[in-house]
């Protein structure tokens, strides 16, 4: 048990210090995530040597690592993290195993993953909400302007749930398809009115770092700087602060993502620690 509460608090304290560095840089220092990773596998490599008798207990952080790779991989390269949270969230691979056996292990793999995805939809909903009473104003003028930009899609998106609607004499299911098929386009106006006034900010090409998403692509010369999910480089930033010495860019500025992981992990050890893990395998 006592190798448990040490991954529990090392896990926690580098959770913590990257939570106060997203907030105050707006961005996860690799070394960071690194040495957590570092750190983890160093602790269960000599507790295994020491302390276990055997290497499983290494070996599982090994392979929660190789998982959480993949899945921090798939959230990066689908656009639903930018590349911090997806070390991170890979850093954190090698201390959610905390067991000698994988099939329990794997049932702690999925509870965090579901309490994680949980957290995240709840978070997300809550700071587009606050976001959008915050900027009321602007909100309501925007909501507008997207309204009539996707005025096509929304009657297209109309059409197909009444059609759905209609179908639901032949079977129910199409009902909730219909309801659900006609609300889609307004939660999408919704979330992009919210991105274009609290998201889009305008600053100084001195001010940039790397990893700013631009808005869009920048022109320079014969060179355009093409506004791409993995973010400005430095070698783009030099050429901005170059080319452009005095002026200023449109970027896309993200949510602050890391309270989700702090908030998740703490849920699952709490979980774990009352036994609900069994319920998962």
């Amino acid at each position: 048990m006592i190798e448990i509460i040490f991954l529990f608090i090392l896990g926690l304290f580098w959770i913590i210090f990257a939570t106060v560095q997203d907030v105050r840089t707006k961005e996860i220092a690799n070394w960071l995530n690194f040495s957590l990773i570092i750190f983890v596998l160093g602790f269960r490599f000599f507790y295994s040597l020491f302390s276990a008798g055997n290497f499983s207990f290494f070996y599982q952080g090994l392979i929660g690592l190789v998982i959480f790779s993949v899945l921090g991989n798939l959230f990066y390269y689908g656009r639903m993290f930018a590349g911090g949270d997806a070390k991170l969230l890979i850093a954190l691979g090698p201390l959610i195993p905390l067991s000698d056996v994988f099939s329990v292990n794997f049932g702690n793999f999925v509870m965090f993953l579901l309490v994680f995805l949980f957290a995240g939809a709840l978070y997300s909903i809550t700071v587009s909400v606050s976001l959008g009473i915050k900027n009321r104003k602007k909100f309501g003028k925007e909501f507008k302007n997207q309204f009539k930009e996707n005025r096509k899609i929304i009657i297209s998106f109309l059409v197909l749930s009444i059609i759905l609607i209609i179908l639901s004499y032949l079977d129910g299911l199409f009902l909730y398809l219909g309801i659900l098929t006609f609300i889609l386009p307004y939660l999408y106006i919704y979330a992009k009115s919210v991105d274009e006034i609290s998201m889009i900010k305008n600053v100084s090409v001195s001010a940039l770092k790397e990893g700013d998403w631009l808005y869009h692509n920048i022109k320079i010369g014969s060179k355009t700087i093409k506004a791409t999910w993995d973010g400005l480089n430095m070698r783009e930033i030099n050429l901005l602060r170059k080319k452009r010495k005095n002026g200023r860019v449109r970027i896309r500025a993200g949510v602050f993502f890391t309270p989700v992981f702090f908030i998740s992990y703490l849920v699952f050890f709490y979980f774990w620690y009352i036994g609900l893990r069994y319920s998962f395998w």
